[in-house]
């Protein structure tokens, strides 16, 4: 009679961890993190950085975030690539013995998007473009708010020539 109820106290929902597990796949997918990438990236050596031209940088005085990640990388490049740190951990060795001894952090993440661009482009242009459109709809309802206090402004302040004849005489 009451055996859903018992099937839900002997074995407990696994629906919130499946939710967040989901919520993490969705969010590595958003910012390009794919098995396709992930074997792309496993095979860089060190070599693949250091033979990789890069030209000098004037400065490489860039604050970095907690997790080392340079903060002059677009804000999907720096989500990308903590993720891609915390990962894998192929990057994150390469990172280690390549930094700062053979290349400049800023140099290091040059090469990295350039090696994966043809991996990561799609998704950080659709980042881009849903960046625009909740931009373009904050936008809107900024100014659609703007509309309809000036409405209630202009009903509550009524002009002379508005009022009846009646009531100005």
């Amino acid at each position: 009679m009451y055996s859903w109820f018992r099937r839900g106290l002997i074995s407990p929902s696994t629906s919130s961890t499946d939710r967040k597990g989901a919520g993490k796949q969705r969010e590595e997918e958003f910012y390009g993190v794919t098995d396709q990438l992930i074997d792309h990236v496993k095979s860089f050596t060190i070599d693949t950085f250091k033979n990789f031209s890069v030209p000098e940088d004037e400065s490489d005085e860039a604050p970095t975030t907690s997790g080392g990640v340079r903060m002059d990388l677009s804000q999907w490049q720096q989500q990308h690539a903590t993720i891609m740190l915390s990962k894998v951990k192929e990057v994150s060795q390469l990172r280690y013995m390549l930094c700062p001894r053979h290349l400049k952090e800023r140099q290091f993440w040059r090469v990295y998007f350039t090696l994966v661009k043809g991996f990561v482009t799609e998704y950080e242009l659709r980042a881009i473009q849903i960046e625009k459109l909740k931009t373009m709809a904050i936008g809107n309802e900024k100014s659609s708010g703007m509309e309809v206090i000036e409405l209630e402004m202009s009903e509550a302040k009524p002009t002379s020539s508005s009022l009846p004849s009646a009531l100005t005489e």
